[in-house]
């Protein structure tokens, strides 16, 4: 459809471009926000939204969320206290991550307004831009949002002195926690994180693993330097980009061991013409794009 466009991981771009195309009001709703968030709105709202306009926030202030750092008051404060009109409220239990635009358009998506959410993550969503779904779409937060506690931004400010509170005792009763069982607890996560990777390697070696992101890269984002390629993967396979994990020789350190083996899987690709690098970005070979074709995927690396 074509009042319908896929966004994916670069949503944040998407994002922007929606904050700056709202001349009178612009809806939030995200259960997490972090300064990282508050930020991209801020530097994004058009001067005509100062002038006249609103921008309502819906989000979740429960304090555990707060103790996890997954939603910073402050941040909603520097908001308020730009001088544009903000109305903020809280519901706990929010889950709808939805972004409109007047009812121009609107992006109903996986992805928060924090630093995961628009930089880290793997995001999906859609943007909208027919107006009558838009305006629907703005109706039900609109409704949803006036079941929740409008927060002012004087009771925002005293909110915000409470979690700064509520933050330093959680990281103070983390830290009471005895040694052995601190030390347990370490044990067995990392017992789990051990068996999750080798959930994700029993297809095969690491390289292999990496062989398949790198075609998913570049069929996504079109030709890569492998600089860009690195930072791509470490994001989506943080598991098994260990940075204090040298592959060492003869006792001389050859840099990160899981780039190593990004390099391994890029030199099996180019060996069976998948890829190829041209001017310092590696791209899909074009006779291996094809769907379902046998070059078209990894082969045992």
């Amino acid at each position: 459809m074509k009042n319908l466009t896929v966004i994916g991981r670069d949503w944040k771009h998407e994002l922007a471009a929606l904050v700056r195309s709202a001349r009178e009001d612009l809806v939030i709703s995200s259960p997490y926000v972090t300064m990282t968030g508050c930020d991209l709105i801020r530097d994004n709202l058009c001067p005509s939204i100062r002038a006249g306009g609103r921008v309502s926030v819906l989000t979740d202030l429960s304090p555990m969320s707060i103790c996890q750092g997954a939603t910073d008051p402050a941040a909603l404060q520097a908001l308020v206290s730009t001088g544009y009109r903000f109305c903020v409220s809280h519901l706990p239990r929010l889950h709808a991550k939805v972004y409109v635009a007047d009812t121009r358009a609107a992006i109903v998506t996986s992805g928060n307004l924090t630093a995961g959410g628009l930089r880290q993550n793997y995001e999906y969503g859609l943007r909208v831009s027919k107006p009558s779904v838009v305006a629907s779409i703005r109706g039900d937060i609109i409704e949803y949002a006036g079941l929740g506690a409008a927060v002012t931004g004087e009771q925002l400010a005293t909110y915000c002195e409470l979690a700064r509170d509520v933050r330093e005792t959680y990281r103070r009763s983390q830290q009471a926690i005895a040694r052995s069982v601190r030390r347990r607890f370490e044990a067995v996560i990392r017992h789990a994180e051990d068996d999750l990777i080798r959930l994700r390697l029993a297809g095969g070696a690491m390289h292999t693993v990496f062989a398949r992101t790198i075609l998913y890269l570049l069929r996504t984002f079109g030709p890569l330097p492998t600089v860009d390629i690195h930072a791509r993967i470490e994001a989506i396979h943080p598991d098994l980009c260990d940075n204090t994990i040298d592959r060492i020789i003869d006792g001389k350190r050859f840099g990160k061991k899981w780039k190593h083996a990004v390099r391994t899987a890029q030199q099996q690709l180019k060996k069976q013409a998948i890829v190829e690098l041209v001017d310092g970005r590696w791209c899909v070979v074009e006779s291996a794009t094809g769907a379902g074709g046998s070059r078209g995927q990894p082969g045992a690396l």
